[in-house]
């Protein structure tokens, strides 16, 4: 089941991987692809074959080719700064910005000297931002984002009509700049936020599997306190009296040591079933077994009302262990002579009544001084599953009284009739794979 748990996990997490990957190769392939096809079609026709456009041209394109080096460079930390686990530090987008600048004033001076024709000049203006936009919109809102193209557009048109740029060419470049940002913005932010969304989605899972792996913890906890507890108090009863018929000579001290024996073996039985995640008390047995406890101890033990038989399994099996953890409760405690066991069944509730004498007086319920010991917290969960409550503590005439109530009618929760979260297959995190 842990295999399984953990091979699907990792099939999950390999694919997301790649996805990652694929993501992140393809913004860093954006710049070159948009460099080496809008920067170099240019060269063939539009730029005038002299000196000095084609030197403008070749320059014009060896920026492009470094602002392509410094995006893939910040293109790794810039996303992980989108998704909230690293922060970028802003001076780094400080030379990708003066060679953006760069790249503006060329095609000026390219478009000055009369070196591109118009069309030339609108392919090559629309390349211009590709490669600084890349960056800069995994690390600033949308809004900031759009505010920030235009006004790159507008320091482009003011550039371009100071150099004599005029009609339709001059209008052409507001769509051709703002066409760069856009195809940006459209390409990377989606992308990002669909990568967000599926690590979050991962995350999640890890949480919620250390989650089940915290509660099966705790499951195991508990049922090992309420199995051995009552267990370990009879074995220690045996052992004393056997200690006291064997110093008198009494031959009755092997059939006790045998009895602790026979326990033992029991309890050694019943870890085993608490680690398999199979072990659930049943109501009937647990009554039984709790009168023979008590009754093996010297104390008076009367069990009364119905057996149960016709409860729920979830029901059945949490009013087993309050039926155990009170008979531990009963001998580790005090100096009980008598004890009284009330089960009733209706069709809007059951509930579960002990009571005994002898109850030390500074010693709480659960098992440890004080109130809300370890025993009867983990009895309060057990009883939550099923919608039920509990309540113990001293009661008239020098008694102490534990009553456990768990209602049966049409308001009762479905979930007492799944099965327990013990046996439900949950998914291995990340640190228990390893």
């Amino acid at each position: 089941m842990l295999v399984r748990g953990w091979r699907r996990s990792w099939q999950q997490r390999s694919k997301l991987e790649r996805i990652d990957l694929y993501s992140r190769l393809t913004l860093s392939a954006m710049p070159w692809l948009f460099t080496l096809s809008w920067q170099l079609a240019p060269f063939k026709s539009d730029i005038r074959h002299a000196p000095l456009p084609i030197a403008l041209g070749v320059a014009l394109l060896l920026v492009s080719l470094v602002q392509c080096l410094l995006s893939n460079r910040n293109v790794q930390l810039s996303y992980a700064h989108y998704l909230g686990t690293a922060v970028f530090p802003r001076r780094r987008q400080l030379p990708p910005l003066v060679l953006l600048l760069m790249s503006l004033g060329l095609l000026a001076t390219m478009a000055g000297v009369n070196g591109v024709d118009d069309d030339g000049l609108l392919i090559m203006t629309m390349n211009a931002p590709v490669a600084f936009a890349i960056t800069q919109t995994l690390l600033t809102p949308v809004r900031t984002f759009l505010i920030q193209a235009l006004a790159v557009t507008a320091l482009n048109v003011g550039v371009l009509a100071a150099v004599g740029v005029r009609g339709g060419t001059l209008a052409g470049v507001v769509p051709s700049t703002l066409f760069g940002c856009l195809l940006t913005l459209i390409a990377v932010r989606p992308s990002a936020w669909s990568l967000g969304v599926m690590w979050q989605a991962e995350e999640a899972r890890d949480l919620q599997a250390r989650l089940a792996v915290a509660e099966e913890r705790l499951r195991f906890g508990r049922d090992l306190h309420d199995v051995l507890g009552r267990n370990l108090a009879v074995i220690a009863l045996k052992s004393e009296l056997a200690v006291e018929l064997a110093q008198r000579g009494r031959p009755e001290a092997v059939d006790q040591m045998v009895e602790v024996q026979r326990i033992a073996r029991t309890s050694q039985q019943e870890v085993r079933d608490v680690v398999r995640g199979y072990r659930e008390a049943d109501l009937s047995t647990e009554l039984a077994g709790a009168q023979g406890v008590l009754s093996a101890a010297g104390i008076e033990c009367e069990v009364t009302g119905d057996t149960g038989d016709r409860l729920p399994a979830p029901v059945q099996s949490a009013l087993g262990w309050v039926v155990r953890e009170a008979a531990t409760n009963v001998l580790r405690h005090g100096d009980p002579r008598h004890c009284t066991i009330r089960f009733r069944a209706s069709a809007d509730a059951a509930v579960l009544l002990v009571e005994n004498d002898g109850a030390a007086a500074a010693t709480g319920p659960g098992g440890n001084s004080g109130p809300g010991g370890s025993g009867l917290a983990g009895l309060r969960e057990r009883l939550r599953v099923v919608d039920g409550a509990l309540d113990a503590g001293p009661a008239e005439n020098g008694l102490f009284r534990l009553t456990a109530t768990i209602p049966l009618g049409p308001a009762a929760s479905p979930t007492r009739l799944e099965k327990p979260p013990a046996a439900r297959e949950a998914p291995v995190p990340q640190e228990e794979r390893r």
